[in-house]
């Protein structure tokens, strides 16, 4: 059974999922364009972007089309491809911009506006050992990989990844992304109301794990509190065994 207290935040996500379905099926390959840039750098649903872009491409919804400056693809295949570069064009662009922004306003910037953009200190530490791990390539794996996908960017300027790989990796990477995502709303094709409707219980299942876990972590710190005041007397200092005099 879902908690009650899941069932706000999935009404959140639900709008959120309803929102980027309504921009991509109002503005098309441009709407896929400026989400894709923005997840970049923040998190906006790339996967069901994607997904979506790849039915709109397939014909599974009647009056949507693709269309980029006046220009109409004509065949499927075609309509998948431009869905695919919007995809992976935008996010590149996104990712460029936000390694500038890392470039530019390096560590100060992060540690004054970085928990705006999720970037907290504990989070950009962990950015500077994949880096150190992975050097170039974490740029490459960062694209495929889930949610740390758009964190990637900015910490990539900071800690001064060279541009050139940079982009090329960053490339190669949302490709693979859009590519993968778009050819399952592809193969979704007219099973896409079906798809929506059920993924709304995808939005309680995560609802409900969120919750679940700030639940977790919030226990977690009231016993580590918990246990760190028992260790202390009750003047505030570590219990001890008292001292033992010699007798006269």
């Amino acid at each position: 059974m879902i908690p009650v207290e899941a069932m706000p935040l999935a009404s959140v996500l639900s709008s959120i999922t309803d929102a980027v379905v309504t921009a991509i099926g109002d503005h098309g390959v441009y709407a896929v364009f400026l989400l894709m840039l923005v997840d970049a750098v923040l998190p906006a649903a790339s996967e069901l972007v994607m997904v979506y872009a790849g039915a709109v491409a397939a014909g599974a919804f009647a009056g949507q089309e693709v269309v980029l400056f006046g220009w109409e693809p004509g065949s499927g295949p075609a309509r998948f491809l431009t869905m695919v570069l919007a995809g992976t064009v935008g996010y590149t662009i996104g990712s460029v911009l936000g390694w500038a922004i890392g470039v530019y306003g390096g560590r100060p910037f992060l540690d004054r506006r970085g928990r705006w953009l999720h970037l907290g200190p504990e989070q950009v530490e962990r950015a500077g050992r994949w880096f150190d791990r992975y050097g170039q390539a974490a740029a490459f794996l960062g694209r495929i990989t889930p949610v740390a996908r758009s964190f990637i960017a900015i910490p990539a300027g900071v800690f001064r990844l060279a541009l050139a790989p940079y982009t090329a990796l960053t490339f190669a990477g949302s490709t693979l992304w859009c590519l993968g995502f778009a050819s399952a709303g592809w193969a979704l094709g007219s099973r896409w109301e079906s798809f929506h409707d059920n993924f709304r219980y995808v939005d309680y299942a995560v609802a409900a794990l969120v919750v679940a876990a700030l639940a977790y972590l919030l226990l977690r710190r009231r016993s580590s509190r918990w246990l760190i005041g028992n260790s202390h007397g009750p003047d505030g200092g570590h219990d001890t065994a008292p001292e033992r005099r010699p007798r006269p």
